[in-house]
């Protein structure tokens, strides 16, 4: 997830510079070169999970900040546990839905997925979901929502009414478990279906339900751009 600092016209030019490092924690990877800061997508938006939109055919990660997995639940404080992966998507669905979406490119992940700063009737969609509650301002990459956040932890909103772990924690978990039985440690799952090629990430819901059969056309891989390259596209969340 490491950005580059050489600036290029579209993301073809992004995607050809690409190196597929050996495990890809997130979509996020980071920009593999600077967008063009007048490079602006818009349209409606399709939810792809809590902190990824999908507007006219175009993946958009949204940038400084992390939401919690699809399948991630979080501490109610005293009222047990909430599938906080679920909410967030949902809460990004509200925050989108019926609305023209612009999104500012910051750069592209190694996959020509544009990372960017959304709004939705001038309101900054990055910004909403720290705020409230359902994404950590992720200050490895961006220290934008650092303040928001902090207000959402004052306020104990959604996330921070209880025990939560880290999405990029969550994520590690998942794969640290996962890669013990997967071929040469290669964990994500390439799936052939009706709907197309799709990879599974070892926190995708799904994910213990899939099976992989060579025969069928389906591998392992040991990141997601391996994935990506062989022609497998991200699952969806729910």
């Amino acid at each position: 997830m490491s950005a580059v600092s050489h600036r290029v016209a579209s993301w073809p030019v992004a995607l050809a510079l690409a190196v597929a490092a050996p495990l890809a924690w997130h979509p996020a990877d980071r920009a593999l070169a600077a967008a063009d800061p007048s490079t602006i997508i818009a349209g409606r938006a399709t939810v792809v999970d809590g902190d990824t939109l999908e507007i006219k055919g175009q993946r958009v990660r949204l940038e400084g900040i992390d939401a919690p997995e699809a399948d991630q639940t979080c501490g109610g404080g005293w009222f047990g546990t909430w599938k906080c992966g679920r909410a967030a998507s949902e809460q990004l669905r509200w925050l989108t839905g019926g609305r023209r979406v612009e999104c500012e490119a910051a750069g592209y992940d190694k996959y020509g997925r544009v990372l960017g700063w959304c709004s939705a009737d001038g309101r900054d969609i990055n910004a909403e979901m720290v705020r409230s509650g359902y994404a950590w301002a992720f200050v490895k990459y961006s220290t934008r929502y650092e303040a928001v956040e902090a207000q959402a932890r004052k306020a104990k909103a959604g996330i921070w009414k209880g025990e939560a772990e880290p999405a990029w924690e969550f994520r590690a978990r998942r794969w640290a478990a996962a890669e013990d039985g997967a071929p040469e440690g290669c964990a994500i799952k390439g799936n052939v279906t009706e709907n197309g090629h799709i990879y599974h990430v070892p926190w995708s819901p799904w994910y213990a339900k899939v099976r992989v059969e060579p025969a069928k056309g389906e591998a392992w891989f040991c990141s997601e751009a391996e994935a990506a390259k062989a022609g497998f596209r991200a699952a969806k969340g729910p």
